[in-house]
């Protein structure tokens, strides 16, 4: 297969990256992974975010960029230091590569660097393309902050994607896996209500986009990351227990919510939603492999 250009990832490791780096490799880029530590493979180049120390010769002849690195928002309660850690990890990691890549010469084409639908707040049954505006709340805060951070590779004339991600289903890891054991038990259930919106995209898809996002040159600017069909939590709380064959007639208290995770936390990931619509995707003719929940979760479970 013919070279498609040398891709520079960061969060290589994590859930999104460790799917995503082979998916770029069989589809004939080659990739440089940032990494924290001492390179110690010639495919690998030093960072560190916090120190504010990036490789900036090892980038040398990228032609491109794929930024995931940032802290897990849902490992631990929202203390001030782990909401400080969310935030700085982010927005400077984001502005260090957004101004190394702005050094480059020749410059790369594309930077896609990620965000999520936090920005859009909680919003009811309201449906939210790329056009709506900032929500309120911690994370629509530090997704905008994230989202300019990338500013000075856009200011270098580099192509800047913002995907939007919303929740990610795999069959190993992130927020199904978490999901998995209660409804397997059979303990699951809807949480509150069950009206707020999930907004969810599948691993395979996201991957998809990501590369989607690199190759194509009309895409710009925030793009919502998610599949075309999202669904109440009461509406995924029945699907998955129908998919498992488990029974989902419990619900889960706002207040024991709140008193597990600690308000903020629990009012913006877990109580409260949003209805996002993957416009600009589906304008510029992306294709899903997973468009609606029940097949999708069949698939992988």
């Amino acid at each position: 297969m013919a070279e498609r250009g040398k891709i520079a990832v960061t969060g290589a490791s994590g859930l999104v990256g460790s799917e995503l780096v082979p998916t770029l490799r069989r589809n004939g880029f080659e990739v440089l992974r940032l990494v924290r530590r001492a390179p110690s493979a010639d495919d690998e180049v030093r960072w560190d975010p916090s120190a504010g120390t990036i490789d900036t010769e090892g980038l040398r002849g990228i032609t491109g960029a794929i930024h995931l690195a940032g802290d897990n928002v849902a490992s631990g309660r929202w203390t001030q230091a782990k909401k400080a850690r969310i935030r700085d990890s982010r927005v400077r990691g984001t502005a260090l590569l957004a101004r190394a890549l702005a050094q480059l010469s020749p410059k790369p084409r594309v930077l896609v660097s990620a965000s999520a639908i936090g920005y859009y707040g909680t919003r009811g049954e309201e449906a939210l393309d790329e056009r709506a505006a900032q929500g309120s709340g911690f994370l629509a805060s530090v997704c905008a902050e994230w989202e300019d951070a990338a500013t000075p590779a856009r200011d270098a004339g580099i192509r800047v994607v913002n995907p939007r991600i919303g929740v990610v289903l795999a069959a190993r890891g992130g927020a199904l896996a978490k999901m998995k054991m209660p409804f397997q038990l059979g303990v699951g259930g809807r949480i509150g209500d069950g009206s707020q919106y999930m907004s969810w995209i599948t691993l395979e898809d996201l991957v998809s986009a990501l590369v989607f996002a690199l190759e194509c040159d009309e895409l710009d600017g925030a793009v919502n990351f998610v599949s075309p069909t999202p669904v109440t939590n009461a509406d995924f709380t029945a699907t998955l227990g129908r998919v498992l064959q488990r029974p989902t007639v419990l619900s889960i208290p706002k207040f024991a919510l709140r008193l597990g995770v600690g308000s903020d936390m629990a009012n913006e990931m877990l109580i409260g939603g949003a209805r996002v619509i993957p416009a600009s995707l589906h304008a510029h003719g992306f294709r899903w492999e997973h468009t609606t929940l029940e097949p999708a979760l069949r698939s992988l479970l």
